[in-house]
């Protein structure tokens, strides 16, 4: 249903009211903003050694997404970037938030095997993307 928000409404002026709305809507897309078919490919390219390697391959990953994923993602992360920017007032680095949304927009199809290696490294890959917001998403 087409059901109107009215975000002046108290009930919005809680951060946490309103993250929370966003982690829950990223969560439950019935597949996450990074498809599960490119969760493998992302882990394997924040394990590469060379920094430059590691660059040129997130960024093609990123290329090579779907524009809706892609699009929604360059959205997602220029948010997260301005919230890092104000990391003095609301305490959120980019580790922090790595934390907060890694496992949410990126997690392998079947939730088994070491989750705890997998989360370590779902983190590293949106704290490289956050890090290099502007060479990812050149405008």
């Amino acid at each position: 249903p087409d059901e109107q928000l009215d975000l002046d409404d108290g009930r919005w002026e809680d951060i946490h009211v309103v993250t929370g709305a966003l982690k829950l809507f990223l969560r439950e897309l019935p597949e996450p903003l990074v498809p599960f078919s490119h969760f493998d490919k992302f882990i394997a390219a924040i394990k590469i050694q060379d920094p430059s390697l590691r660059g040129r391959c997130i960024r093609d990953l990123v290329l090579s997404l779907s524009p809706a994923h892609h699009d929604t993602m360059k959205v997602l992360f220029r948010h997260l970037c301005r919230v890092v920017e104000h990391k003095e007032e609301n305490r959120m680095s980019v580790q922090s938030v790595a934390i907060v949304f890694g496992p949410t927009l990126l997690r392998p199809a079947c939730e088994e095997g070491n989750m705890a290696m997998h989360m370590v490294f779902q983190n590293q890959v949106v704290e490289h993307i956050l890090n290099h917001y502007g060479h990812i998403f050149p405008d």
